[in-house]
């Protein structure tokens, strides 16, 4: 079957209509995500779209590509709805991810198509929408969403240029030149990351090809220079005004520095992604490890050659690395779904002769019907072990996707694999989407910068207010709150609430109120409590209970 127009409209929409729960909602969701956003929100307000800035400090870690696409996103949001109140809300920030995950999809769905037919790229499609990993980074403002959609164009016109070398015929050249802009804006918002997956299933195919015809058919000799001349400017304007800095921080430390010694204290031995690949590719990971033995006996069929070498090379240089994080290895999850749906789809089931082969997927099937339970009753769980309490709502998911994954399980032990895998579809579909959009909007004790941002905008004395936070140091405080934040030690807190008392807050932890409060009585000055707020640092594990206060000089509101 040959997928048409309508069945990727289709696609399109069921694929917004997953997505969307909680995109509204949900308070950023992570450090680096504030961090992307108000850099970004800095960005508009200055009006200087070549030096990234957090508050004062630069942000070199990365090229400019995903601020402007997000600064983008916010003016259109801003000029479409006439309201100029956006800039400190999560949402419109997250229009990039939104879109680069709807394409992600539908380009995963004809890649499918292109290898194994039309049923096998939905198929695909489907296990790429519900993986627990892709979903959470489709959700969130940072780079990964839309550096997957960038390296999926490059592997669709590799694709394209693979068939026409085997057709021994010429691939036009508007494909090639899309093929070496796509590599440009990819340098443009990853830097030289992206010419891991794209050299990478490049230089391997023509290794396994033993053939430079894929390089000649790509035009390599004057493409490199389309790419050159898409980052070229950016790189000189950087150059200049941050003296150099940018590429001594985003290459010396930010690149190289993960590559030797673990950054952020994510440093994990090799197999660290197969090992977390089982949660972050449920459920389709255990029809992969099925999968196993087919794709030894077809990895020489160019079809499945051109998915290894696009995946191969990517997990083994990542898994090598001292830094560790769980999306790294995301872009290899479009390929990881199409050889999947192809064993369900296109394959005929291959039997299991090994004793060790059968005990091996028995054992992992084990830990994915396990995980998969966990993964029903996550919500419901997390919401009564953090709030104390549980929502009728968050029920209603775990409720009706236990009844699927136990059919899917009954099926897989009958060994119709299909039949269980769409059922472990419909139950990660129910559940993600119960837990962004009936779960996560109730765990209030893990949204501590919401609640103190909507404080502080009731609170503040002046317009122009300063919030003083010595103790929670979160990057979501400070987008929330317009940039107001400022991140001293408790005794520049007292220093600065003394000098300035007429229109400046401090958001203390008991853990520093001692210091702060001695440091206040010995400049002569007094507290007033304004609120306090207590929950969950979910960054760091911590438990705070956070006062606000004003100086005695001011009046209470």
């Amino acid at each position: 079957m040959t997928l048409s127009f309508r069945h990727y409209a289709l696609l399109a929409v069921v694929a917004f209509l997953v997505a969307l729960p909680g995109r509204l909602s949900l308070p950023p969701l992570d450090r680096d995500e504030p961090r992307y956003m108000q850099a970004t929100a800095q960005m508009l307000s200055s009006g200087n779209f070549l030096d990234i800035r957090f508050q004062d400090q630069p942000r070199y870690l990365q090229p400019a590509g995903i601020y402007w696409l997000e600064a983008g996103a916010v003016k259109a949001t801003e000029t479409i709805t006439q309201n100029s109140n956006l800039r400190h809300e999560s949402w419109p920030y997250r229009i990039p991810s939104l879109l680069a995950s709807l394409f992600s999809i539908l380009l995963t769905a004809w890649i499918g198509s292109r290898l194994f037919g039309g049923i096998t790229g939905l198929f695909a499609a489907a296990l790429l929408l519900v993986a627990p990993l892709f979903a959470a980074e489709s959700r969130m403002a940072t780079i990964d969403s839309v550096l997957l959609l960038d390296i999926l164009c490059l592997q669709a016109l590799l694709l394209r240029h693979f068939d026409d070398m085997q057709a021994e015929r010429s691939t036009p050249y508007r494909f090639s030149l899309l093929y070496w802009c796509a590599l440009g804006i990819g340098l443009m918002l990853k830097g030289p990351i992206v010419l891991i997956p794209a050299l990478g299933t490049l230089f391997s195919l023509s290794i396994c090809l033993r053939s430079m015809a894929l390089m000649r058919q790509l035009r390599a000799g004057w493409g490199w220079v389309i790419s050159l001349l898409i980052t070229l400017p950016w790189c000189i304007g950087i150059a200049v005004v941050s003296h150099g800095e940018f590429f001594r921080r985003a290459v010396g430390h930010n690149l190289l520095g993960k590559i030797a010694h673990p950054q952020e204290t994510h440093g994990f031995p090799p197999g660290y992604y197969l090992i977390l690949f089982l949660l972050a590719f449920w459920p389709g990971a255990l029809a992969t490890v099925r999968a196993l033995p087919a794709l030894w006996q077809r990895h020489t069929k160019p079809e499945v050659l051109f998915l290894l070498c696009w995946i191969i090379p990517h997990w083994f240089i990542f898994e090598c690395l001292a830094t560790k994080l769980p999306h790294y290895v995301l872009p290899t999850y479009p390929a990881l779904a199409i050889l999947t749906a192809a064993s369900l789809i296109a394959w005929p089931l291959s039997p299991l002769r090994s004793f060790w082969a059968k005990l091996g997927v028995t054992l992992y099937a084990l830990l994915w019907g396990v995980a998969g339970c966990l993964f029903c009753a996550a919500g419901p769980f997390l919401l009564y072990k953090m709030e104390g309490h549980l929502v009728a709502a968050a029920l209603i998911p775990a409720i009706g996707s236990l009844p699927l994954l136990l059919a899917g399980i009954r099926l897989f032990w009958k060994q119709d694999w299909r039949g269980g895998a769409i059922c472990s579809i419909g139950t990660a579909l129910l559940t993600e989407v119960g837990i962004f959009l009936c779960v996560v909007p109730h765990l209030t004790s893990i949204q501590l910068s919401p609640r103190i941002a909507e404080s502080f905008r009731e609170l503040r004395p002046c317009p122009e207010s300063i919030l003083l936070s010595p103790s929670y140091r979160e990057p979501s405080l400070v987008f929330l709150t317009g940039g107001r934040v400022r991140l001293l030690s408790p005794l520049q807190a007292a220093d600065t609430l003394h000098d300035h008392a007429r229109c400046t807050l401090a958001l203390v932890d008991q853990k520093d109120e001692p210091a702060f409060q001695q440091e206040l009585r010995r400049l002569g000055a007094e507290s007033i409590l304004y609120d306090q707020f207590e929950g969950l640092n979910y960054s760091n594990g911590h438990t705070l209970h956070l006062r606000l206060y004003a100086s005695h000089g001011q009046a209470a509101p």
